[in-house]
């Protein structure tokens, strides 16, 4: 007997202790090489450990559990390689028989029963619907047994069915005053974010300046180039690209507000690598989109949707979430107006996107209803003045309100 003992590996440099989510393989279950047995969540993201060897699999550490760099997982007993394959085939064989009967028997079962059997009729299939009762509850005395209205009206649900509406009926009764509390334990990445969000707190001098956008133009080229962007390039024209264009081509011009703090010293970028904020069952990530200044439209939505679908479906690897110069959060997707969104250390600068709205504003001394958005943006006001922040926020305003000026190079 050769047995494998499966350790928890090195992650990343910071990472010292994850916690083992879930196992993805039950105990005792025979695996594959490279079969993913269960999940790591470190303080950054969820990664799946693949199988070092083929074989049965013995856990040696339990859901929820925290471990080291090095701590025993699972071991696999090798012994135990190939034995389900083999199963599997002699069972196939087994049934082979069954298979090659014949299909004329077959077909005289399935002709020996009429259509009819189990139909309602229309007015008995009103009245069962309208009791709630199934089909396959109620016997029909018609001919060739056929569902007719007196069955309907004599039919009653099962005894199980009116047993299971009842339990339902009599929870709703027991939880609607209930006063009961449970404990659940905060997960790794959750206990970071809330660390973070601290940190952020407690650590800048952070202040949040406002104004608002109007998008009319920029719902007009997308109204106008949508189809023909899909057409090229098989993704939608989304606000997201469009503001992130937006805040990296200012970046370039106000190099403060892509800049961060190292002790006593400021660290300035020749690129803007804007984080997006995404939202996960397991809380927040912030993966970064990385040089959006050099990056054409439709090249920031692909790497969007990459990295979206890669963070809920917790397959973001550490390098993925590494970095990043600046940050921008749409809280307008679950319907916010106006927030104050924290600064994601150690970037200096925010940008929260809200609800687009219809409202009534002034153009040209005229009441017009337009498409608006509150904008806003936190900043850590020791890197960035307050002239600085609302330069910055009225320079992306003036570019997304007239979209046009950033591809002719006149921003």
């Amino acid at each position: 007997m050769s047995i494998i003992e499966m350790k928890v590996p090195t992650i990343g440099e910071s990472i010292n202790e994850v916690t083992l989510s879930q196992w993805l393989k039950p105990n005792g279950s025979i695996i594959n090489l490279d079969d993913p047995i269960c999940e790591f969540e470190s303080d950054k993201a969820t990664l799946e450990f693949p199988a070092e060897a083929a074989g049965k699999l013995i856990y040696a550490a339990e859901e929820g559990q925290d471990l080291k760099i090095g701590d025993l997982v699972a071991r696999i007993d090798t012994s135990f390689a190939g034995k389900e394959e083999k199963a599997e085939t002699k069972e196939a064989k087994t049934e082979a028989p069954a298979a090659e009967k014949p299909a004329v028997l077959a077909k005289a079962v399935e002709t020996s029963s009429s259509y009819a059997v189990g139909s309602p009729s229309p007015a008995a299939s009103k009245i069962l619907a309208e009791k709630g009762v199934d089909t396959d509850a109620v016997k029909g005395s018609g001919k060739d047994g056929r569902i007719t209205k007196d069955d309907a009206i004599n039919a009653e649900k099962p005894a199980i069915e009116v047993q299971k509406e009842q339990a339902v009926s009599e929870k709703v009764t027991a939880t609607a005053f209930s006063r009961n509390e449970r404990t659940e334990k905060m997960s790794r990445m959750r206990k970071t974010i809330a660390s973070r969000l601290v940190s952020a707190k407690n650590n800048t001098a952070m202040l949040t300046t406002f104004n608002e956008v109007d998008l009319t133009n920029i719902n007009a080229m997308r109204v106008k180039y949508q189809e023909a962007f899909v057409a090229k390039y098989g993704i939608k024209l989304g606000y997201m690209s469009l503001f992130a264009k937006a805040c990296a081509t200012v970046l370039m011009e106000m190099p403060e507000i892509n800049a961060s703090i190292d002790g006593d010293n400021f660290i300035f970028h020749d690129y803007a690598d804007i984080s997006i904020a995404v939202s996960t069952p397991t809380g927040l990530v912030v993966p970064p989109v990385h040089n959006v200044e050099s990056l054409q439209l439709h090249e920031i939505e692909l790497k969007i949707k990459t990295l979206a679908d890669k963070a809920r479906n917790n397959k973001l690897t550490l390098d993925e979430m590494k970095g990043g110069t600046f940050t921008i959060t749409n809280g307008g997707v679950f319907g916010s107006m106006m927030s104050t969104p924290i600064l994601n250390e150690p970037q200096s600068a925010i940008l929260g996107m809200h609800s687009i709205i219809n409202r009534p504003v002034a153009i040209n001394n005229q009441v017009e209803i337009r498409p608006m958005m509150y904008l806003a943006m936190s900043y850590d006001h020791r890197v960035i003045d307050g002239s600085s922040s609302v330069t910055f926020l009225v320079r992306v305003k003036k570019i997304l309100e007239d979209p046009m000026l950033m591809f002719i190079g006149l921003v």
